[in-house]
């Protein structure tokens, strides 16, 4: 009986074992990932830090690289950019965003590639399909980073569009409230077709969409992609 007892404590333990690292193996990918609210996100790897559309930031922390997918107010602060930049911080976007910065910036459109700050960033497509706030024509963007040998796409202001079947990223933040984007089941719809190694919802309870949305989210991809919900940072 105590050998019995024994082995399945063996058991019982390796098993614990390997969930923790099959969750630690998808969970690592998102160390370096830092959710702000909204669709703000800190990103840090190799000594450097990124921001994606800072919004409404709680505390500052010296960007190396700023990237803005459009010039809507809840993506483009300049109060909040302000905050964060520093004598070498470098901006990114579109041209519509970048009349409004000064300081050191970098003009982008969908489909360039560059290096900043010593990371490697793709500009990707953002817009709607059937809403009129995000039109394909006006050129705003999401982006794909290389940090740490990790792709993280930002997507940005989007619905599912028929980019994202050639995407190849290991974590896909997706915004998921519905109104000027992706509802949430669009959204888990378009991890569905990304395929990343974790799926993270954004675009919630600040200016629309709400906690629901996130967990409606995550409860479509169960079984399917591994899909986290963050805490919002201050």
């Amino acid at each position: 009986m105590k050998k019995l007892v024994v082995i399945l404590a063996a058991v019982a333990a390796l098993s614990s074992c390997l969930q923790a690292k099959q969750g630690g193996g998808y969970m690592d990918l998102l160390k370096n990932v830092h959710w702000l609210g909204h669709d703000a996100f800190k990103i840090t790897a190799g000594g450097k830090v990124i921001y994606i559309d800072p919004f409404r930031l709680k505390s500052a922390e010296k960007a190396d690289l700023i990237l803005i997918t459009h010039a809507h107010h809840d993506h483009f602060s300049p109060e909040d950019i302000r905050q964060i930049s520093g004598p070498q911080t470098l901006v990114v976007s579109i041209t519509e965003v970048l009349k409004g910065i000064s300081g050191l910036k970098q003009e982008v459109k969908p489909g360039d590639k560059l290096e900043a700050a010593g990371f490697k960033v793709e500009v990707v497509p953002a817009y709607n399909i059937n809403k009129k706030y995000h039109p394909k024509e006006a050129g705003m963007a999401g982006y794909i980073i290389t940090a740490g040998g990790v792709r993280i796409y930002h997507a940005g202001d989007t619905d599912l569009i028929p980019e994202m079947k050639k995407m190849k990223v290991d974590v896909a933040l997706l915004p998921v409230s519905g109104t000027y984007v992706m509802t949430s089941d669009e959204a888990a719809g378009a991890a569905k077709v990304i395929k990343p190694k974790v799926a993270v919802p954004m675009h919630y309870g600040s200016i629309a969409g709400s906690e629901d949305d996130a967990d409606n989210f995550k409860e479509k991809l169960k079984g399917k992609i591994n899909a986290v919900i963050l805490q919002q940072e201050k």
